[in-house]
């Protein structure tokens, strides 16, 4: 089995190396697919760095779009069987990969979503970005008829039927509550597992902020009774 491993880039000069470094290090046949979103950081500097490079596929955004089209850019480029999603900063960790490949490689899920909140090890941070987060799911769940712990998780891993089944047209954030509800409606199996957690607060590079919660509410609501 080959892994994409998707990793959307802006602005993150002070962790990619070393994130790549722990993708390089995970022991899977797999392809590294890089999507600088018009950083101005000079991580745009690292990440042509990588071209050419064994093992990695390099693709640049003209002008910044959004997390949700930086997957997109990558999504159209990974040839894996399994595609993983990787943030770009140090908060998750790709010796995780194990625990979110296992329930699809023995054959009982379709999707895994790796869940900050069943128990793994975690940095304490906001009180209130963990109640947002909470509200998100609840909501999400309300309308998808799942019961998921974590809908904003950066870390899906799925397999290459999933992929070919979706069109994702967020370009920002809402690109998490839309790809819940669109795995939900076409009733694929999805799972759950613990993962570590190692947030940053914003003085280190945090990037979502309290508009992108009311955003999130929109999209659960349209990618559910409008799309």
């Amino acid at each position: 089995m080959k892994l994409s491993i998707i990793i959307p880039v802006y602005n993150e000069k002070n962790t990619l190396r070393t994130l790549l470094a722990r993708v390089e290090a995970a022991d899977y046949e797999k392809e590294i697919v890089l999507v600088d979103d018009c950083s101005t950081d000079g991580t745009r500097e690292i990440v042509e760095d990588y071209e050419g490079r064994e093992g990695y596929r390099v693709l640049m955004h003209p002008h910044n779009q959004g997390k949700g089209a930086a997957l997109r850019t990558g999504f159209a480029e990974a040839s894996g069987d399994i595609i993983i999603i990787q943030d770009a900063d140090l908060e998750y960790d790709p010796r995780d990969y194990g625990k979110l490949l296992e329930p699809i490689l023995d054959g009982r899920a379709d999707v895994v979503y790796g869940s900050r909140f069943l128990g793994g090890p975690h940095r304490v941070l906001f009180f209130w970005h963990y109640l947002g987060n909470m509200a998100l799911t609840t909501l999400s769940n309300m309308m998808t008829n799942l019961n998921l712990t974590d809908m904003e998780t950066c870390y899906k891993a799925f397999t290459r039927k999933v992929l070919k089944s979706l069109t994702i047209k967020s370009n920002r954030f809402g690109v998490e509550p839309e790809f819940t509800c669109k795995v939900a409606k076409k009733n694929f199996r999805i799972y759950e597992v613990p993962i570590s957690y190692s947030g940053r607060d914003y003085t280190e590079g945090k990037k979502i902020g309290w508009k992108d919660g009311i955003a999130a509410i929109w999209f659960i609501i349209r990618f559910r009774l409008f799309d």
